[in-house]
């Protein structure tokens, strides 16, 4: 049986994925919210992680992951399957940095999914081929990955303060990577190039 993680912050989303994993496939699943990632892949040890990019809070680890894992905190590192839209191909792009062995359209059907996850629980890449596409067609992406982590977590609601402590940073260091987002997106203000690149899907 294959053990399946899935990954959303918000508790009805993640538990009606879970409940259609288990009605179509021989799948042993486990939801948690986002916070809880790391701690659970650790003690489960899961075959496959599923994530939905649009998870509130999944912005801000996407853009810290770099070309790292997803979950750098969990000492296992399991096979990732995205759950993506082919129309914000600049997700799809964080998403590969992350090294992401699965993307899955989420306009596509249940079956897909399965298929997908049996695929990548046994080591081989799965890709959409909607969502191949969009990769081809994505724009490059002109922030850098510590302008991107920045700019996720002040979407995210974060302080100066908390972002400094979170990513290690002087707050006048976080201020200037705010100033650098604002200036590369062509954006009026900080709130205007968080617009900007949510509708492009970098956060």
């Amino acid at each position: 049986m294959t053990k399946v993680l899935v990954l959303h912050s918000v508790c009805l989303v993640r538990s009606a994925l879970a409940a259609l994993l288990r009605s179509e496939g021989d799948f042993e699943v486990t939801s948690a919210g986002w916070r809880a990632a790391a701690r659970q892949a650790e003690f489960l040890r899961p075959d496959v992680v599923v994530v939905d990019l649009d998870c509130p809070g999944v912005s801000a680890a996407l853009a810290d992951a770099g070309a790292d894992r997803l979950l750098p905190e969990a000492p296992v590192s399991s096979p990732l399957l995205v759950l993506a839209r082919a129309d914000l191909p600049g997700s799809l792009r964080r998403a590969f940095r992350t090294q992401a062995l699965g993307y899955v359209d989420k306009d596509g059907s249940p079956a897909r999914l399965v298929r997908a996850i049996g695929k990548v629980a046994g080591g081989e890449r799965f890709i959409d081929a909607t969502l191949a596409s969009a990769f081809m067609e994505a724009d490059p992406v002109p922030l850098s990955p510590r302008e991107l982590s920045v700019l996720a977590r002040v979407a995210e609601g974060d302080s100066i303060a908390e972002i400094a402590r979170a990513l290690h940073l002087a707050s006048g260091t976080v201020r200037n990577y705010m100033a650098a987002v604002t200036r590369k997106t062509g954006a009026r203000n900080l709130i205007d190039a968080i617009r900007i690149s949510r509708r492009a899907g970098w956060v």
